[in-house]
């Protein structure tokens, strides 16, 4: 029997050697005549890819380097994810360089996306490693990075930092607390009201978003809240001394101050929320082959750990974690990982939910014209 199942283990290993060569014989050969199609087509154009933002300056630089031939079109670095899909559908039928190719959106724009038919399938080759469960079956869109929400204060201006949501409705914070967007179009300001509602007891869904509303107007009511979306530049200059923002973006803004003004960044004690952000290629894209090279090159090795290096948790984390191809280092530039182990992850549906509470209730709730 011993030798009988040796037989069949070395005739199956042998077997599965052949496979996985000729696999990737042919994975080699659909990347060559990839690349030498987006070559031909010459240009990619992105939106909403600040380059603060979760390395994108890294990841879009690292992208030249490999495929100089390819042009980067980049436009309006800071639109929110609704103002991506409306650039796609805007542009339908142009091929000029208004319209994008690809797309970087909250997880709930992507089920919207695809119903909406603005956006097409492709499955790239490290597919298998990316979570099922946060990625269209189809491949039409699929999880790129994640973060949790968090406070940025500047501390010059802060005397003490707040810990939790419900320290942001003290006295102590008027004319401080900003959001890194605009509720009403914006992912990441969205979510922000979700963690929010979070933290008051709410259910992540419609609930959370209508407790998140509730919490905004009592800090806009107060005084505390500053109507101007909040980044790096407002955070230094003292117009928005705290920013509700990703956790990545803050670490990237904190690493670009290089402590003038000294920053903290906190992740709060309750309202512990996980935001996933996918990607997609557009249905109109004018550089298709290159929209499919760019998100090659983004879910290879190489991009996920740029991404890292931007303070993201990579969509292939786990899988490159397990493979041990995750620089310690990288690791040690992020929080504790303990700050992470009370993240909630909401379900699109819950994210849905809240997301039409916020984006249809915010003027007549809270009433601050964020911009």
């Amino acid at each position: 029997m011993t030798t009988i199942s040796t037989r069949w283990l070395i005739s199956g290993l042998a077997g599965a050697a052949s496979l996985l060569a000729s696999t990737a014989l042919v994975q080699a050969q659909d990347l060559a005549a990839l690349e030498a199609a987006a070559k031909k087509e010459g240009m990619l154009t992105t939106i909403a890819l600040p380059h603060s933002w979760c390395g994108y300056g890294d990841v879009i630089a690292g992208f030249k380097a490999k495929y100089p031939e390819i042009t980067v079109n980049e436009l309006n670095p800071d639109a929110g994810s609704a103002d991506e899909l409306e650039a796609i559908r805007a542009n339908k039928g142009n091929t000029g360089p208004q319209a994008p190719d690809v797309i970087d959106v909250g997880l709930s724009f992507g089920p919207q996306a695809k119903t909406e038919g603005l956006i097409q399938p492709y499955k790239v080759s490290t597919w298998d490693e990316i979570p099922a469960e946060v990625k269209d079956a189809e491949g039409y869109w699929y999880a790129d990075y994640y973060g949790v929400m968090s406070f940025m204060v500047n501390k010059d201006l802060v005397d003490k930092v707040p810990s939790d949501w419900s320290d942001l409705l003290k006295p102590e914070y008027a004319g401080q607390v900003a959001l890194a967007g605009d509720p009403r179009a914006s992912n990441q300001a969205i979510l922000g009201v979700l963690a929010a509602g979070l933290s008051e007891g709410a259910k992540a869904g419609q609930e959370s978003g209508e407790k998140g509303l509730e919490f905004f107007k009592k800090l806009n009511t107060s005084g505390n809240f500053v109507p101007t979306i909040g980044k790096a530049g407002t955070l230094a200059q003292g117009a928005t001394p705290i920013v509700i923002a990703w956790d990545y973006n803050a670490l990237e803004w904190r690493a670009g101050l290089n402590g003038n003004p000294p920053a903290e960044v906190v992740i709060p004690a309750s309202g512990v929320l996980a935001g996933v952000y996918v990607q997609a290629i557009s249905a109109h894209a004018p550089h298709p082959n290159a929209a499919k090279l760019w998100m090659e090159y983004l879910y290879s090795d190489e991009g996920q750990l740029a991404w890292l290096k931007g303070y993201c948790h990579p969509a292939r984390f786990n899988a490159m974690s397990a493979a041990g191809k995750i620089p310690q280092a990288l690791l040690d530039a992020l929080p504790p990982a303990e700050a992470y182990a009370k993240a909630y992850f909401p379900t699109l549906d819950e994210q849905a939910a809240n997301k039409a509470a916020v984006t249809g209730g915010w003027d007549k709730v809270v009433g601050a014209n964020v911009q």
